[in-house]
């Protein structure tokens, strides 16, 4: 899988699965705070298969 997010992208996934993730344990508890875990997965791997797909790229350097 060739890297295809920036680092701000990638930042910006983790936090956003970390805290949809945090729906699961405080606040509303609802099971939908799971679906953190696919922004959680692609900003640690640093690859979106959906940006392949439409051949986004935001990664500055060429992997």
């Amino acid at each position: 899988m060739t890297k295809n997010e920036g680092t701000i992208d990638r930042a910006l996934r983790v936090i956003a699965g970390l805290v949809l993730l945090s729906l699961v344990f405080i606040g509303p508890q609802t099971m939908w705070g799971l679906i953190g875990i696919v922004p959680l997965a692609t900003g640690l791997i640093g690859s979106c298969p959906l940006y392949s797909i439409l051949g986004i790229n935001t990664c500055s350097m060429k992997s």
